[in-house]
């Protein structure tokens, strides 16, 4: 039987990761696909660079044609289409303007940006030239950004010491163009962990909770923002979507606190409870 002979009644909720490859697994391209996975979602990608990196860090990066990046995404949501998107590392200007075309050219909807810039190791993952590009280029396509205090710091010029601080650089960010910033304030001192979701609107939305310790915290980022687009492509709202990605990272970095990967900082552990894949309605 061909495909155009059958009759099929469902979809998978799909997601498409525009990101880096971490050879090491437990970030970027990688660390999407297992959220997604794990959360009952279809994942595909768009590689922007290359990366050989393990769990101490980034060796070297060598970035993908900005046509072999257009290629990549055009052949999946021409195809197969996306209900949700997630963006991570982009290194070069050119790069960023082909994802803001892309977003554009195919209308893309419940776009995530996590503007990944130094890792947690301190290597610097992005051109600075890109920096300005990404603002003007990316901020008002996106519906939110995914910042932590270094990488906000360095976009609004000045270091976040405080909640005080986080506020006044979420609503700067949201002057420079962003439609929500959900800043990360995992990097302040204390037992308590900090997160402040600021929409387009003005409203604020604070979220605390104890401070996990754990050594294995490789991919945080990236796997909050990959959660965050899959609660989106299935339907939520942007505050349910953040409420329900910030418990699966600290689920996984309590299931992942006491094993050993690598001789540094592991990987979350993003298989702690996965369902099944969800179904929906073929439209």
């Amino acid at each position: 039987m061909t495909v155009d002979a059958f009759k099929f009644e469902f979809e998978y909720p799909r997601i498409l990761s525009i990101a880096g490859s971490d050879s090491g697994g437990g970030a970027g391209i990688q660390a999407d696909l297992k959220t997604f996975s794990a959360l009952g979602c279809y994942g595909m990608t768009a590689i922007t660079a290359l990366t050989a990196q393990n769990t101490c860090g980034v060796r070297a990066i060598h970035g993908v044609p900005p046509q072999m990046l257009r290629d990549q995404i055009d052949a999946v949501l021409e195809d197969i289409g996306a209900d949700a998107v997630k963006i991570g590392m982009l290194h070069a200007p050119e790069i960023v303007r082909t994802v803001a075309e892309a977003i554009d050219r195919h209308a893309l909807k419940n776009v995530v940006f996590d503007p990944v810039m130094v890792a947690t190791s301190g290597a610097v993952l992005i051109d600075n030239m890109a920096v300005d590009v990404l603002v003007r280029e990316l901020f008002p396509r996106v519906a939110v950004i995914t910042p932590n205090l270094d990488e906000a710091a360095l976009l609004v010029g000045r270091p976040l010491m405080s909640a005080q601080d986080m506020e006044q650089a979420a609503l700067a960010l949201l002057d420079k163009g962003a439609r929500a910033v959900l800043l990360k304030g995992g990097h302040l001192p204390g037992d308590t962990v900090i997160d402040l979701l600021v929409t387009d609107t003005g409203e604020k939305f604070w979220m605390q909770a104890a401070r996990i310790h754990s050594p294995n915290t490789h991919g945080t980022g990236c796997t909050l923002s990959s959660a965050m687009a899959a609660h989106l492509a299935l339907g939520e709202t942007l505050v349910d979507a953040v409420h329900h990605a910030r418990t699966y990272v600290r689920e996984a970095l309590l299931s992942g606190a006491q094993v050993r990967t690598g001789k540094c900082s592991g990987p979350l552990n993003h298989g702690h409870a996965p369902v099944a894949m969800r179904l929906k309605p073929l439209r």
